[in-house]
């Protein structure tokens, strides 16, 4: 006797759709609330931004039910090279057609209405990555397939990054996740974890210091991996970082004694001749510096390590040395990619989030007023249309990029938990729902969404509270605008639409 299918109404998570539904209702007060002293208009007017998002939220419902009950779940997985193919096409050619929208070149100016690409591009993204990834033949573990599946990440990301949109670029750090969970080792975790440890090291430590720090951590780590040889590789390895600690102070008596003795021969007027090489020596000694050393002394030893690791058959330590060598090149281009990659006000923004610099005037006042917003909430808020940072818009883009402190100020600690937990328990509920698929495509898509959304949630909450750079990226589902609601409701509901494909037959 066959199974009865249950009804198609019974296949769909409705607490992800309830979820989502509360999200953007939310999101819809908190629009108003943060506009409604700079515009003439209630709620409902078409005037107003609560009332434009009120038709962004209608048309989205609408899509919402096209991709549950009119498309064949079985379009998406067809759509994925085709989709990916165009996304990618209106990428490049905003670049070149868009007006410069503060240093952005990443929107069509359709009319009364814009629209941004690089939103549409994660569902795109998502959807090859999980027809590539689901097919029987793919292995993370061999080079070809990771390869392949890191250029279908990268490839959208890096025209990103060409529109001067870092923050949404950042997002697709995110689809690391997805990888992991289809058996990506965990190392490329740890080593993502720590280039970007030694990016933050490096501008606030200097590039010494986070190398003299990398030695130590090399150290430990080949020590602990070896527990016969823990003694002597410890003591080695701290004893040459304790001798390496005292190289800053050392170069500078040295170069003390080459500036006193560059004076000297100054005021005796002495011109050097041909074959006298002494005070060439005094001359460069001051402009050598601590990191060169450093470097020297370690590559002078790198040779010998590898040779060891060869000899005794040390894997750990060999691929601990290569790691070492990665981390020392992140080390030396960090000075210029801060200088020369990124913008300046992603510059003086990350200087200001480091404590480098204060600017509370210039490129720390969102945050600073955000977090003034957000602390005068109090555990309970204000009130609804009571805040004073909200309702006299003390916070730029208060009602996009910052409306998570506009939830603070008026609704206080509570009010920020509830919606955090509601972030929390719709990317729970994607992750266990994409887990309980049996076809390999609707799950890895699952993971993508999850990591879509968790990511935009943790870079927007993060840099409204200080934790993060300012690098302009909307809080799903509640920041005002178009593309990114219906962005983020075509991810949802397409994910919806393949797991209650999948359901009716279990």
């Amino acid at each position: 006797m066959t199974r009865e299918r249950p009804h198609t109404r019974q296949s769909i998570d409705w607490w992800l759709v309830g979820t989502y539904l509360l999200l953007i209702f939310i999101g819809w007060l908190n629009i108003y609330a943060a506009t409604h002293n700079a515009e003439v208009g209630g709620m409902f007017s078409f005037a107003t931004r609560a009332g434009k998002q009120l038709v962004w939220i209608g048309t989205a419902l609408v899509l919402a039910l096209i991709i549950l009950f009119a498309i064949p779940a079985q379009f998406w997985e067809a759509m994925g090279i085709p989709l990916y193919a165009f996304v990618l096409m209106l990428l490049v050619l905003v670049i070149f057609v868009s007006s410069d929208v503060k240093g952005s070149h990443s929107w069509f100016d359709l009319g009364p209405i814009r629209f941004q690409p690089a939103e549409i591009s994660k569902i795109s993204t998502s959807l090859l990555l999980a027809l590539f990834m689901s097919q029987q033949s793919f292995r993370m573990s061999r080079f070809r397939d990771f390869a392949l599946a890191a250029l279908i990440i990268g490839l959208p990301m890096l025209v990103i990054v060409a529109e001067s949109e870092t923050g949404s670029a950042l997002v697709y750090t995110g689809f690391i996740f997805v990888l992991y969970r289809e058996g990506l080792s965990g190392w490329w975790l740890g080593l993502i974890g720590l280039a970007i440890a030694l990016f933050v090291g490096t501008l606030t430590l200097g590039a010494f210091y986070s190398t003299l720090i990398l030695v130590g951590m090399l150290t430990v780590g080949t020590a602990m991996a070896q527990p016969k040889r823990f003694r002597p590789r410890m003591l080695k390895g701290l004893g040459f970082v304790a001798v390496m600690a005292f190289v800053p102070m050392q170069l500078r008596w040295l170069g003390g004694l080459a500036t006193d003795h560059m004076d000297w021969m100054s005021r005796r007027a002495w011109v050097p001749q041909a074959g006298e090489s002494e005070d060439y020596f005094w001359s460069f000694l001051p402009s050598v510096t601590p990191v060169q050393v450093l470097l020297i002394a370690a590559f002078l030893l790198l040779p010998m390590l590898f040779w060891y690791a060869w000899k005794h058959k040390d894997r750990f330590l060999g691929w601990s040395l290569l790691a070492f060598v990665a981390s020392v090149m992140v080390v030396l281009s960090t000075d210029y990619v801060f200088q020369n990659v990124l913008q300046d006000h992603q510059r003086r923004r990350i200087e200001v989030l480091l404590g480098m610099k204060e600017d509370l005037a210039g490129a720390g006042y969102n945050v600073n007023q955000s977090k003034i917003a957000i602390g005068s909430g109090g555990l309970l808020g204000k009130g609804y249309l009571e805040g004073t940072q909200t309702s006299f818009g003390f916070v730029p883009e208060q009602a996009t990029d910052f409306i998570f402190c506009t939830v603070g100020e008026e609704w206080g600690f509570v009010g920020c938990l509830v919606v955090i937990l509601l972030y929390t328990f719709l990317i729970v509920r994607l992750i266990l729902d994409a887990e309980r698929c049996r076809g390999k495509f609707t799950r890895i898509y699952g993971y993508c969404v999850a990591s879509c959304v968790f990511m935009h949630l943790f870079i927007n909450v993060g840099m409204t509270i200080g934790l993060m750079p300012v690098i302009g990226i909307p809080l799903p589902l509640l920041s005002y605008g178009g593309s990114s609601l219906w962005a983020f409701t075509i991810l949802i509901f397409i994910f919806l639409a393949l797991y209650r494909d999948e359901k009716k037959y279990f």
